[in-house]
């Protein structure tokens, strides 16, 4: 029950959610000057500590670098610049780091990214409100928007600002704040689904895999010498419950494994079984009024390819330098071509990724499309050129 006191708050920016995008605009912001509110509706505990995506693109680490917000994250990070694909018990690699001038990626999990982010904002004076409820937007296109809450001990607060990023994922009470007709919602289901498995289990591979099988696909990431992340490709209305761990490791050892017997899959402890939809979702434009709408808010992409993280960290560096050209000179160009400016990454990254499924999925109702993976795969072990295309979006453009 919310008490009948209330607060008043005032700052430049209200970021709603302290996730990747949120964080990583609200430290940008910080250090230009910009004072910022994060709100977040969950405790400090729950962002630090729940799994979610785990690699970064060269972009996104050197992003973070040049704020001196990549501590920790280098040194502990490992680099990957090169992935494997099996298809018919047969597997090749792609040294995507030889073909793209060197460029890595980092396997660092996205909850140690929020971590890193969540104390650099606090050291550095920021303000960030945790266990918020009841989050409501208001005169969205004045020069004055309202950010309203209610806090952990019943208070409700609201704060005056300049400016409001919605950084709150895809249920996003910042989008859900746009006069309904505004947006333009594109939507694709990819009618294929994803057990996700994540198991105290060391990692069974020194590259990421991706398999190609006639049951399915199946793909074994890496998290950390100790943890692993692994995929099988499921009808998206199946169940977990359908899935007990001696089912997950058999599938797994079957679709991983290689014709000649030699490899095989190292096991341990399953700590989260989930099926997720794969499903693609952009939001045009990312703004309304004075609201800026970042990362899952505004855009959902498949883990293929692993974009999602990178992309919402990407929104929020056009967004700051976008802020920070307005305060410092007055000018309003980068927060007028704002979504444009991202959403010309969100499509290119929504194309690769559609690439990537075709290729790596069997699709059992219709073997054309099949046929179709499996020739893909056999152009990108046999061609330069081709492996040169992958490498340069796989990485990061």
């Amino acid at each position: 029950m919310s008490s009948d006191r209330s607060t008043n708050v005032k700052s430049a920016v209200a970021v709603v959610g302290a996730g990747p995008a949120g964080l990583t605009l609200a430290n940008l912001t910080l250090q230009s000057g910009i004072p910022c509110v994060v709100l977040e509706r969950s405790s400090r505990r729950e962002v630090e500590t729940r799994p979610r995506a785990g690699v970064l693109e060269h972009r996104s680490v050197e992003l973070l670098e040049r704020h001196g917000l990549a501590d920790r994250l280098l040194a502990q990070a490992d680099r990957h610049g090169t992935c494997e694909f099996r298809v018919n018990g047969q597997a090749f690699q792609v040294d995507y780091a030889d073909l793209y001038g060197g460029r890595t990626h980092y396997v660092y999990p996205q909850q140690e990214v929020v971590t890193d982010l969540i104390a650099a904002f606090i050291e550095g004076g920021g303000d960030i409100r945790f266990s918020v409820d009841d989050v409501t937007l208001h005169d969205l296109t004045s020069e004055s928007p309202r950010v309203a809450w209610t806090s952990a001990d019943g208070v409700r607060d609201e704060i005056s600002c300049d400016f409001v990023a919605g950084c709150d994922g895809f249920h996003s009470v910042s989008r859900r704040s746009i006069p309904s007709g505004y947006l333009q919602e594109l939507v694709h289901h990819h009618g294929i689904g994803w057990l996700s498995i994540l198991a105290e289990a060391p990692p069974s591979t020194k590259a990421i895999i991706y398999s190609l099988h006639p049951d399915g696909f199946a793909g074994h990431m890496l998290r950390s010498s100790t943890v692993s992340r692994y995929y099988l490709q499921v009808d998206p209305s199946e169940s977990v419950d359908n899935w007990p761990d001696d089912r997950v490791w058999m599938e797994l050892q079957k679709r991983l494994s290689l014709a000649d017997g030699s490899w095989r899959l190292t096991t341990g402890k399953i700590t989260e079984k989930r099926i997720l939809d794969m499903r693609s979702h952009v939001v045009e434009p990312m703004s309304y009024g004075r609201l800026y709408l970042l990362g899952d808010a505004a855009h959902i992409i498949t883990p293929v390819g692993a974009k999602g993280m990178n992309l919402a960290m990407n929104d929020a560096a056009v967004l700051s330098s976008a802020l920070t050209e307005y305060y410092k000179a007055g000018d309003e160009t980068g927060l007028k071509t704002y979504s444009d400016d991202c959403l010309r990454r969100v499509w290119r990254a929504q194309e690769f990724s559609q690439w990537m499924v075709g290729m790596i999925h069997t699709s059992l109702d219709t073997p054309f499309q099949a046929r179709l993976a499996q020739a893909r795969l056999e152009h990108l072990a046999s061609s330069k050129a081709y492996a040169a295309s992958f490498a340069e979006n796989y990485v990061g453009p």
